[in-house]
Formats: structure tokens, C-alpha cells, sequence
């Protein structure tokens, strides 16, 4: 008797070895197709190896964008017809370093050069002959061998923006093409612009350029890029100036820094304030050397200069100011006799406006004392760097609050510290403070103080210097880094507005700048 299931598997034997088959070639046809796909996934994933995965791009492109060094700022690399990189392309020194400078309407700076007459208003001054040789005044013809022939200027200590100006002309890393700019200069002489309506005018008239210059930038494409954070321009006055915090008649000076496009942008002048996008550089000297072999011999002959007084002080009384220290300090000077030497720059005196008659009196000096003045700062504190002569500080908001690009953190270097903020802290005396200070100390820091002219002098463009970096090359070099760490700021994603033109109440107490040795 046959099996029923037997049977019934042989008689369809024939469909199942059919069905066996059709399943054999699916599953065939699955493992070759398997493999295909492999081997092209295999080849995509080679060819993204060498183009970068087109997936992967598009997801991270706003990540990598905003870590990349600044793009607007490095140009691309040299490529060739086919857009290959060129083997042996050199790289540019200037990457990084490139300013673009607007073309400003001229009524923003060349018509107020143009009408240097009324520059003055108010007074008997003239300022036209100060703007002879790009800023610099006339040469001294009569140095009197107290100075250096052909690097000696009658210049005045409130032509920064115009001196400024005038060597940026010949800056290196100048640019056309402001996509590629890592800053954007603003050649607006707002200095010369208060001169003229100081006395006399109402706050409208005294503002009108400020507010035609900030139109006039915030409708520009390089506005936009940051808006105008990595802008800056140069003041010849202190930025105190140019911070009047109300519209009463009575106030002085303009408001160009509260405005609020300019809280944007970045300002270099004499005498910084206590916002943090104002920054000090040095005042403009009477000495502008044209190579640097004239720096090295002037530095000579600081060096060997004998200095037959123990300190000595340049300047006027302040019985205006109820405070004023330097009442307390000439009569030290008179009492200290043949140790201390004055110089009278009493409202009326000539003196000081000769330089033959400074530098005479700074030469001859171990110590020169420089007490707040109108304001913190003073030209005086860079010429007697130029003679060699110790600086003595009263105050940090002087000058160690100030030049932090030109002068060094660590003070006592190349400073005396002597800290009288007012005539009620005075129980000092001068003629025994500095004759205990030890021979070997002051020799270390009349060379530090000598090293420092390279750094404080503004140099002519007539010729480039090889070795050194003068007051304008640092300056540049500082607002350039300004600028970056804003961008740096961006980049991370942070908001660079914040900090940015902030008050810093604490920017002249001494604490801010440790102890001295450079914490």
C-alpha cells in the first residue's frame, strides 16, 4: 500500500523542483545585485575621500564656514586656468593685515585742513604752519646741537589724525578691496573738526559732522559686514572730548562717541576714556626720524648724556583744579635748588612751545616729573622718554591705564611710582624719594626708558624702517588684534557687542594693573 504523503509528493514532483528553482535564482539574484551595490557604495566612498562627501558638506557648511579663519579677510589661493593651486605659491605677508581706507567726502578732513585759519576760533593761534610737511610742522632749523638736524619739527601735539593719516597713505598692506580687509580705516579729523566750533556754538552745529559722517558709513556695503565693529578712526584730542553726555549749551564738546553707530566702531586718540573701544597711542613728538640709524645714534647720545639734575619738571601751576598737585610740586622743585630744574610753560610763557628749550632741560635730567595736567595725559611724558629721562607717575591713569600697546605692563622697568592721586595723599618729599633710589637701578631704567623711543616717536614715511616698529606701526598692530577678537567672538558663535563699548570705572585704578612686575 503506498504512503499517502509519498504519493502525494510524487506526483507533483514536477512543481516542486520548479519552486525549488525559482527560490534558487531569487536568492542568486539578490547576492549578485548585494554585491553590486557594494562595490558602488565601495567607489562613492573612495571618490568622497578625495572631493569631500557632498552629504556630509551640506550638513556642516554653516559649522566649518564659521570656524574658518575670517574668509573676507584670506584671499583664496593662487589657482591656474583650471583651477588647480599653484605649486609654489608664495604666501601673502599681508593676510591678516590688509585696511581699506574711505574715501570720505572732503568736508570730513582735506576742507578743514584747507581752512586751517579758522581751526583756532578764540584764540591767537595759527595753526596753518603746523600742517606743513604732512603734519610734522617746519623743520627746526636751529637745533642749538640739543637736537638732531633734518628729524627735528615744530609739531603740534594735537595733529594726530592728520599725522596718522598721512603715514597710513604709505602703509604696506593697503587695500582697494574691502572684502578682503581685516580692518577699515576712517580718515575723519574729528579733532580739527571740534577746533572750529569750540567757543561760540550751539551743540546742533557742534555735533553736524558727527552725525553726517555716521550716516554717511552706515550706508556703505563695509558697514554691514560687521556693522562697523571692525571700523576705527584717529582723534589729535583726548576722547573726552568727544564724550559729552548731555545737549546743555554749556557742555563741552561733542557727542560723535555716544552716537550710536560710532559705539560701534573703535577710536585711537592721545588720551583714551573710560570705554573700552577708546585706546590710547602716543602723543605726536617734535622727533620724526626718516631711517632707523638716526634712532640708534639719538639713542647714543641719550646714553652718554651727563644730567646734572636730580629731577625736573616742565610746566604750570593748576590752581584752577582744587586737587591739582603740581602747585605742590614746584614749590618742591624751587626748595630742592640746584637739584631740580623748572621750566616755566605758565599761561603766557614761551618756554615750553620751544622744543630746543624742553629737551635742553630733560637731557640734563635724571628724573622727570609728570603729574596729571588739564587731563591725565600729557605730550610731556614721550619727551622725556626721548631724552632719557625717568618718567615719574603720580597717577596710573597717566600713562600706565593709557599706552598699553607702546608701553610695558611691567611699569617699574622703566617708571618711578610715586601714587598721590590728589594734594590731600601728599606726604611725600621728592629731593629724598628719588636721591635714595640706588645708582645701579637708575642706570637699568634709563636704558629701559632709551630702548622705549623706537616705540613713541612717529617716523616719517619718507623712508621705511627695516628692524623697528614705530607708534604708528603699533597702533595698527593693536587695532588689527582689537579686531580680530571681535571676529574671534563671532565666530564662536558670542555675541560681539557685548563688552564691546562698555564703561569701565575701573579702568584708571591701579589695582587693574597688578603690582607692577607684569601680573
Amino acid at each position: 500500500m503506498e504512503n499517502p504523503i509519498t504519493s502525494k509528493c510524487c506526483n507533483h514532483q514536477p512543481w516542486f523542483v520548479l519552486l525549488v528553482f525559482f527560490v534558487f535564482c531569487i536568492e542568486l539574484f539578490s547576492f549578485d545585485y548585494s554585491g553590486l551595490t557594494a562595490k558602488k557604495s565601495a567607489l562613492v566612498t573612495v571618490l568622497d575621500d578625495n572631493h569631500g562627501n557632498v552629504i556630509n558638506t551640506q550638513s556642516s557648511f554653516s559649522h566649518d564656514f564659521t570656524e574658518i579663519t575670517n574668509a573676507s579677510v584670506s584671499p583664496l589661493p593662487k589657482t591656474d586656468e583650471m583651477g588647480d593651486l599653484k605649486v609654489g605659491t608664495e604666501i601673502d605677508s599681508c593676510v591678516g593685515r590688509y585696511i581699506f581706507v574711505h574715501d570720505l567726502p572732503s568736508r570730513f578732513n582735506e576742507d578743514l585742513i584747507n581752512n586751517c585759519r579758522l581751526l583756532t576760533r578764540g584764540t591767537d593761534k595759527n595753526m596753518c604752519p603746523y600742517l606743513d610737511n604732512l603734519g610734522f610742522g617746519p623743520e627746526i632749523e636751529n637745533p642749538e646741537d640739543v637736537l638732531m638736524n633734518n628729524s627735528w619739527f615744530l609739531t603740534n601735539q594735537f595733529l594726530l589724525e592728520v599725522i596718522f593719516h598721512s603715514k597710513m597713505k604709505s602703509y604696506e598692506c593697503l587695500t582697494n578691496d574691502s572684502s578682503i580687509a581685516s580692518a577699515i580705516y576712517v580718515p575723519f579729523y574729528a579733532g580739527l573738526d571740534m577746533s572750529l566750533y569750540l567757543w561760540g556754538f550751539n551743540t546742533t552745529v557742534r555735533d553736524s559732522a558727527s552725525l553726517g559722517l555716521v550716516k554717511w558709513l552706515s550706508e556703505k556695503p563695509e558697514w554691514k559686514r560687521m556693522w562697523g565693529r571692525d571700523h576705527f578712526l584717529v582723534a589729535g584730542r583726548i576722547a573726552w572730548d568727544f564724550r559729552r553726555q548731555s545737549d546743555n549749551e554749556t557742555d563741552w564738546g561733542s557727542k560723535l562717541r555716544f552716537l550710536p553707530e560710532s559705539k560701534n566702531m573703535s577710536m585711537l586718540s592721545i588720551e583714551s576714556s573710560s570705554w573700552n573701544n577708546d585706546y590710547a597711542i602716543p602723543y605726536p613728538t617734535c622727533f620724526h626720524p626718516s631711517k632707523d640709524s638716526e634712532i640708534f645714534q639719538w639713542q647714543d647720545r641719550m646714553r652718554r648724556q651727563n644730567r646734572q639734575y636730580l629731577f625736573s619738571f616742565a610746566g604750570a601751576p593748576r590752581p584752577e583744579y582744587q586737587n591739582s598737585i603740581r602747585g605742590k610740586i614746584i614749590d618742591q622743585c624751587l626748595a630742592s635748588k640746584s637739584q631740580c630744574k623748572l621750566l616755566d610753560c605758565n599761561y603766557g610763557a614761551t618756554n615750553c612751545d620751544n622744543p630746543v628749550n624742553v629737551m635742553k632741560v630733560f637731557q640734563s635730567s635724571i628724573f622727570c616729573l609728570q603729574p596729571p595736567g588739564d587731563s591725565y595725559t600729557r605730550r610731556s611724558i614721550f619727551d622725556s622718554i626721548l631724552a632719557g629721562c625717568i618718567p615719574v607717575f603720580f597717577h596710573p591713569g597717566t600713562a600706565y591705564a593709557q599706552y598699553i600697546w607702546h608701553l610695558p605692563k611691567n611699569y617699574t622697568a622703566y617708571s618711578v611710582y610715586l601714587p598721590v592721586k590728589d594734594l590731600s595723599e601728599w606726604k611725600i618729599n621728592l629731593n629724598e624719594t628719588l636721591l635714595r633710589t640706588p645708582e645701579d637701578k637708575i642706570l637699568r631704567l634709563r636704558e629701559e626708558v632709551i630702548k622705549l623711543i623706537p616705540r613713541v616717536v612717529y617716523a616719517s614715511s619718507r623712508s621705511r624702517s627695516e628692524t623697528l616698529e614705530d607708534a604708528f606701526d603699533l597702533a595698527v598692530k593693536g587695532i588689527l588684534d582689537r579686531i580680530e577678537s571681535v571676529r574671534v567672538m563671532i565666530r564662536e558663535g558670542k555675541d560681539p557687542s557685548i563688552g564691546f563699548a562698555d564703561g569701565n570705572d575701573y579702568k584708571y585704578t591701579f589695582s587693574t594693573y597688578g603690582n607692577g612686575n607684569g601680573s
